[in-house]
């Protein structure tokens, strides 16, 4: 059966994670990634965090999985040539370089398009035009000025970022969504076109609901903020839901730094809830029976449904919660998700066999197509492909030879 993407060639550019987690995305949707790497080093994340000597880090296979290696060096005249040849046959090129880097190397989105007038252009940067442009962005960065750290953490402690990589990956995966549109609109104008991605952008639209929140203040505190004051700013507001149902993350048994299930309280299920824990007169009790009654002391509302969560563990809560049809979600730890039979089965966490590390798990394609399913195979080892590409371009065996030699691959 053909990939959602089979014939679409992707040149890989990018480093690190933004762009990487794009391209892989595009790979395991079927497309052909060749990603371009350094001779002799290839994306700096091959080193970074190493848990086994001598072998790829799993901060690069899990980010580089279906995807083909050529290293080729761009000051290189002859690597500026082949550049120019694949640039020829791509469909779709992607870069998160530092502004300019790409320009003065002599490949401008204008001479891009010149050689290729189909090709998509997709470039990720930290910022977009203006006063931020040339500063340096990491994930930690573009949360914080993404509107994200701000709005995080508990109101009488510090900014904190969150675990999930919402300025990296988070940014990928609107790149892929461009590129996607990109490639639908070409079908019809025949015309390539420049993405332009910007992390803090992307952070921003994953915020949105905290920038509805600012504009909200304007007329009034938040009165689904577990918060007791409110200035001119969208406070950090804890584990509160952000919406109109007020939740908490309650503490379970044995107490471990996870044991813990998350709570949503509805309206209608209130009585419910209140026979579950053991206090069936809180159905009644006008402080509690309405959800206007229960929003003036939310800490004691959530205090009273640990005390019944902290004598059973997150998974029983869990299943009695959901059998009474309440909103809830345990705090499923990293070793939890690694060992999650069910997301193993549906493929969200996968078993990898790699040549150097034997096998690692990874987290599987987040997006599911019923005519294309994702098959997900090993990262490519450095330059592991650069003879083949090289020859699919119509370079002789003798001709790579010279080009190692001269140090262009």
């Amino acid at each position: 059966m053909d990939k959602a993407l089979a014939g679409v060639r992707v040149l890989d550019l990018s480093h690190v994670q933004a762009g990487p987690s794009c391209t892989q995305i595009l790979a395991w949707l079927g497309a052909d990634v060749i990603k371009v790497e350094l001779p002799g080093r290839g994306d700096i994340t091959r080193s970074q965090l190493r848990d086994l000597p001598g072998a790829d880090s799993l901060y690069f296979t899990m980010l580089n999985c279906n995807k083909r290696s050529i290293t080729l060096n761009l000051k290189a005249a002859q690597g500026k040539k082949i550049l120019t040849e694949l640039l020829k046959t791509s469909d779709v090129m992607v870069e998160n370089f530092g502004p300019g880097v790409l320009d003065r190397q002599g490949f401008t989105w204008e001479q891009i398009r010149d050689i290729n007038p189909r090709i998509i252009y997709a470039s990720i940067k930290g910022f977009g035009p203006g006063p931020y442009l040339e500063c340096k962005a990491y994930e930690t960065i573009a949360q914080a000025m993404g509107g994200a750290m701000s709005t995080t953490g508990f109101e009488d402690g510090p900014p904190t970022s969150t675990g999930a990589q919402i300025g990296d990956s988070g940014t990928g995966i609107h790149a892929v969504a461009g590129i996607l549109a990109a490639l639908y609109q070409r079908s019809s104008t025949g015309r390539g076109q420049r993405v332009e991605v910007a992390m803090q952008d992307a952070v921003l639209n994953l915020c949105r609901v905290k920038i509805r929140d600012q504009q909200r203040l304007q007329h009034g505190p938040l009165p689904e903020y577990p918060n007791r004051e409110f200035g001119d700013e969208v406070p950090r507001s804890g584990n509160a839901s952000g919406g109109g149902q007020p939740g908490s993350a309650l503490r379970c048994h044995p107490g471990g730094p996870n044991d813990y299930c998350y709570v949503i309280i509805q309206p209608q299920i209130w009585p419910v809830l209140a026979k579950l824990i053991g206090r069936p007169e809180l159905a009644n009790d006008p402080a509690f029976n309405s959800p206007e009654a229960r929003l003036g002391h939310l800490d004691e509302v959530f205090s009273i449904v640990e005390q019944w969560t902290m004598q059973h563990p997150k998974f029983e809560v869990m299943r009695a919660l959901m059998e009474a049809d309440i909103p809830c979600g345990p705090v499923l730890s990293t070793r939890d998700l690694i060992q999650d039979d069910s997301l193993a089965a549906r493929g969200m966490i996968v078993q990898v066999k790699h040549q150097q590390r034997g096998t690692f798990k990874t987290v599987g394609c987040p997006i599911v197509l019923s005519d294309s399913p994702v098959e997900v195979q090993s990262s490519p080892l450095l330059g592991e492909h650069t003879y083949e590409i090289l020859g699919e371009l119509g370079y002789s065996g003798a001709e790579i030879e010279q080009m190692r030699a001269d140090a262009v691959i």
